[in-house]
């Protein structure tokens, strides 16, 4: 099995307040919903929470929500939710929830250590913070396949020959075996329908009639879903990095796949133009590059992190230019790691990709990248024949070369997986609910702006931001886009639709 692609990471504070710069955050996945809500989800009733601190001035509870919402009485899944009261509660309008991306992100961790920078003083002043981690996620009734996802870092995610597809064939099947196995009374029930459900029993158990709510990437997915269902059930929404929910699995894996390509030659043309870049090479970035990366394929290199010895193969050191790529401000660290790969050090890479694929300091992993699969595989319907990824694969090659096999054979455990995806991809429109804003890079790797395009089109009442730049998702780095969306949770004055951010 390849190391799952992970589909969304949460937004971190830049470095500075940059126009044109992305920050890392990660990629996403569709899924459909219905025009109102189930009435089985309507009939269960969720107590108001209770809360208690959890140190650093945030309060945090814990609440129950249906397993199956078609049968709520079947079982229930425990949600953890955290929230960050405002800081003038005189002049307090309500509570956004936010979510950071994935699947697998977890929003209390979110807003626990990155809300308070991500999030400007006139927001946290009026409104408390709340953020959740989605069923399966992190303390949210969690999910575990596998404990120990090293031996999986150590295959090609992009096979060369018979032997090496074979090796990510049989381990993508004995993962979806060992996650069904350990999994079997959960594994079922973790799809986006069932997070947007379990987000309005969020909004009853924090007590706000309306949600005001801001998703990044995977998040925008559990927005819009939401809104079909429950459009009158809206104060304000903003879905930054967005995903187009009509896109079958071959159709986002390729919009990513040309997305990563395409920033991956601006990142090297940009390399090859400054002599300052760690990896100019003498204005031949490319061809190093490509030189480099086969060096590794043939060759791990040697790193020393954190004071433990590791091999660094093709796997961690594409992940590491992956997860670089998603923002700009990355760029001069990833040339940095690149010319260190050079002299056969990959530390660096290590230290870049680690986070990306949920592996912590002491060498454990969260269940990001369970959770990340358990969602993918049934939000999307996922072919069950390896021919046609190796199809897909070839297909790719012509447009993103690089990115071609380590994107088609992602979602290979689907193929295995022992539960049945969900939904038919298909346009949300969210009739009736209040202006709805969708925030698109030009330059978005993970999140391609045509998705923000589409997305803004199926809305009824979508109202689109461009952010003209690299990276992914542009409220984090560009103050335009800022004071746009500020302006909008703040007093519900939707900005025009097309306004462009430079």
């Amino acid at each position: 099995m390849a190391i799952v692609l992970v589909a969304g990471c949460s937004p971190t504070k830049p470095h500075a307040d940059a126009n044109d710069d992305g920050r890392h955050d990660g990629l996403a996945a569709p899924s459909g919903s219905s025009s109102s809500p189930s009435p089985s989800a309507a009939l269960y009733q969720v107590p108001p929470a209770h809360w208690t601190d959890c140190g650093n001035g945030f309060l945090c509870a814990e609440i129950r929500v249906p397993r199956d919402y078609d049968v709520p009485s079947s079982g229930y899944l425990n949600l953890s939710i955290v929230r960050l009261p405002a800081t003038d509660p005189k002049h307090r309008i309500g509570s956004i929830v936010v979510n950071p991306g994935g699947p697998g992100a977890s929003g209390v961790d979110f807003v626990r250590q990155e809300a308070d920078g991500v999030l400007p003083t006139a927001l946290r002043k009026r409104f408390d913070i709340v953020g959740f981690d989605p069923r399966g996620v992190n303390s949210s009734s969690p999910i575990r396949c596998i404990d120990n996802l090293d031996p999986l870092a150590r295959l090609d995610p992009s096979p060369d020959d018979p032997a090496e597809l074979k090796a990510l064939v049989d381990s993508a099947r004995a993962y979806a075996h060992q996650c069904g196995a350990r999994n079997d009374a959960t594994l079922a029930y973790l799809s986006t329908d069932a997070v947007a459900r379990d987000l309005d029993l969020i909004r009853e158990t924090i007590g706000e009639k309306q949600i005001t709510y801001v998703g990044f990437s995977y998040g925008t997915l559990i927005g819009a879903l939401y809104a079909d269902l429950y459009p009158q059930h809206i104060r304000a929404m903003v879905l930054d990095g967005a995903i187009d929910p009509t896109l079958d699995l071959e159709a986002l894996r390729s919009g990513q796949a040309n997305g990563f390509e395409h920033a991956l030659r601006d990142f090297l043309a940009d390399c090859a133009a400054k002599a300052s870049c760690a990896f100019h090479e003498n204005g031949h970035s490319a061809r190093a590059f490509d030189s480099l990366m086969a060096s590794i394929d043939a060759k791990p290199l040697q790193a020393k992190v954190l004071g433990s010895r590791r091999e660094i193969g093709p796997s961690i050191a594409w992940y590491s230019v992956l997860a670089a790529l998603y923002s700009r401000a990355s760029w001069p660290t990833l040339a940095v790691s690149l010319e260190l790969a050079t002299r056969g050090n990959g530390s660096l890479m290590a230290l870049i990709a680690d986070p990306y694929l949920g592996r912590n300091r002491d060498g454990s992993y969260s269940n990001l990248q369970d959770a990340y699969t358990a969602n993918s595989c049934l939000d999307f319907a996922a072919p069950t024949d390896v021919a046609t990824y190796t199809a897909w694969a070839a297909k790719l090659k012509a447009s993103a070369p690089h990115f071609a096999g380590m994107i088609a054979y992602n979602d290979l455990p689907c193929a295995f997986w022992p539960v049945p995806a969900e939904r038919t991809p298909k346009p949300v429109t969210a009739a009736g609910a209040p202006p709805i804003v969708v925030v698109g890079s030009t330059g978005d790797p993970a999140t391609p702006y045509p998705w923000a395009v589409a997305l803004s089109k199926e809305l009824d009442s979508g109202v689109l931001i461009t952010r003209v730049g690299e990276g992914h998702t542009g409220y984090v780095v560009n103050s335009c886009v800022r004071k746009a969306v500020d302006a909008y949770l703040l007093d519900l004055t939707a900005p025009k639709d097309g306004l462009t951010c430079k």
